[in-house]
């Protein structure tokens, strides 16, 4: 396992990607999972700078583990802008060096979808596949709620139909126990499609609603029940043991206050469980 750090984590803050890949290095992260508002301004306004700090964070051992944003996949969609932007989403991770783009499928819940349209959001995911797989890039899936992979037996027949070497599974151990399976458990099921974690915590299932997307990108939103992996309700000792031998990225998704403590706070825990796992 490899763990990277969210430039997510820090889109209320004045914080640059030098200051990001620095801070990534001395916490002693393998890399870096850059939002994709992140990397089209890095690319666009930014780039001679941006790519000096990525030979810095490369010739520190790190990578980019993933651009991560959100391609629409309904039915009502304009197919043509949605290629457009896959496009530029591969182009991006191709030039910070990454071979994952993340998004999400779909913004309705699997209860929400009637059974004649899944072969729809297939078939447009599908055709981004192709688009992907022709350059070399995975498109990864984010189990979520209120999206088609909002349980594993969703993301499975998702997953089946859309049958294309290019798709993955973006894991978040969280979510999975949210839709109702126990997070090993969902990882088993989908680890043939697995190919990157998310790692985060809540005090109580009362409280999952500060992760919905309105709330949780919004400066003012509540941050009521974050907390850190090790004192939430998922017990991430097991998914640990489960994933300390894959060569997978896991990402640190805090959305909580004072990011830079917290995920220093996370690593040096990380670091404690990690060995006493290995048996060493």
């Amino acid at each position: 396992m490899k763990t990277s750090l969210c430039t997510i984590s820090f889109r209320h803050q004045l914080v640059s990607f030098g200051d990001l890949v620095r801070l990534a290095s001395r916490l002693q992260f393998d890399g870096i999972e850059l939002w994709g508002t992140h990397a089209q301004q890095l690319y666009e306004n930014e780039r001679v700078t941006a790519w000096d700090h990525l030979q810095r964070l490369h010739a520190s051992g790190m990578g980019i583990s993933m651009v991560s944003d959100y391609l629409d996949i309904s039915p009502q969609a304009d197919r043509q802008a949605v290629l457009d932007k896959c496009q530029r989403l591969i182009s991006l991770a191709r030039w910070f060096g990454t071979p994952r783009v993340r998004t999400f499928a779909g913004q309705l819940g699997s209860r929400d979808v009637p059974v004649e349209e899944r072969p729809l959001y297939a078939e447009n995911l599908h055709r981004l596949c192709e688009l992907c797989g022709e350059q070399g890039v995975y498109l990864l899936l984010e189990m979520h709620p209120g999206t088609l992979t909002d349980t594993v037996e969703s993301a499975l027949d998702l997953l089946r139909m859309v049958n294309h070497p290019a798709l993955k599974i973006n894991l978040d151990f969280l979510h999975v126990w949210e839709g109702g399976t126990d997070p090993v458990e969902g990882l088993k099921k989908l680890e043939p499609w697995v190919m990157h974690y998310h790692m985060k915590n809540i005090t109580d299932r009362s409280h999952l609603g500060v992760f919905a997307p309105h709330n949780v990108y919004a400066p003012s939103g509540s941050r009521t029940g974050m907390v850190p992996l090790r004192e939430g309700v998922v017990d991430y000792r097991p998914i640990l043991e489960a994933i300390r031998e894959t060569d997978h990225y896991a990402s640190l998704e805090w959305f909580g206050p004072d990011p830079a403590r917290v995920l220093a706070e996370e690593m040096q825990w990380l670091r404690e469980e990690l060995p006493v796992m290995a048996g060493v």
